[in-house]
């Protein structure tokens, strides 16, 4: 292989998904594209960029399917969750009658807008205008969100009581049951495309947690950005408990909401 072609690889990933793949990780990344640019018949990395280059659809679907990280589970960080559920949505609803609008950002299979969704109505809110949406860059991870069915490993820290009262044992796993899933929309979304960003950025609460971790500092000022642009003052982002903005933006004010943190659009 040339050298270069990792980099011209990487850097191509990076410019059209925000994801980045520092010099040491390179030979992951090759890995991970390997199957795609064997199963077209290329005989080249070279070739495969070109293939990416020419911007085909169902290409670029394959790199987000093996580049994405579907690590998630039910009631994760659920500090963030307890502050929506707790202070941010019983405040905004003493005081309006309009809907509460929540964007779960870069959700994989839809563990967390599941997890609002059952939080919330535990919480008394179940009957309340809230909407919830979902995205994610992977069609196979909206499909699995869709169906709604989990293994164990989705199970890891939710209460047995609330899973005995939201899923309901069927083949290959528990399906949640229908009122959850008809409050959790989904929709497709590349968190580096603004177009496909800023309409889902206009809702009073972002989660968009353990993203970052994975995108370059560029991207993630790009992303966020975006994000301010859309949101409403006092919305509020959250964002994984690894991850922090204080260098990446001024237009978020980090506070403290209940027991969580929060960024706060100012």
């Amino acid at each position: 292989m040339p050298e270069g072609i990792p980099r011209l690889l990487r850097d191509l990933i990076h410019d059209r998904t925000g994801l980045f793949f520092e010099d040491a990780r390179l030979e992951i990344l090759l890995e991970k594209l390997e199957p795609l640019a064997r199963g077209r018949g290329l005989d080249s990395y070279l070739d495969y960029y070109y293939a990416l280059k020419d911007n085909e659809p169902d290409e670029w679907d394959g790199v987000w399917e093996v580049l994405s990280v579907q690590e998630t589970y039910f009631w994760r960080e659920m500090s963030q969750v307890n502050a929506l559920a707790e202070v941010i949505v019983p405040t905004w609803f003493k005081k309006r009658s309009q809907p509460f609008r929540i964007w779960s950002a870069a959700c994989a299979t839809g563990e967390e807008p599941y997890t609002l969704a059952i939080a919330l109505a535990e919480a008394g809110f179940g009957s309340h205008p809230i909407e919830i949406v979902g995205s994610d860059a992977s069609p196979m991870a909206l499909r699995k969100a869709g169906a709604a069915i989990y293994r164990e490993k989705s199970f890891r820290t939710l209460p047995f009581a609330l899973r005995q009262k939201y899923f309901e044992p069927v083949a290959g796993g528990w399906k949640l049951v229908p009122e959850i899933v008809k409050k959790v929309t989904f929709a497709r979304a590349n968190l580096f495309e603004s177009g496909e960003v800023a309409p889902l950025a206009r809702a009073q609460v972002i989660f968009c947690r353990n993203v970052f971790i994975y995108f370059s500092a560029h991207s993630i000022r790009q992303t966020v950005a975006v994000m301010a642009s859309r949101i409403p003052s006092g919305g509020h982002l959250f964002v994984g408990a690894a991850e922090s903005l204080l260098r990446m933006t001024a237009d978020f004010e980090l506070k403290e909401v209940a027991s969580a943190l929060a960024y706060v659009r100012i």
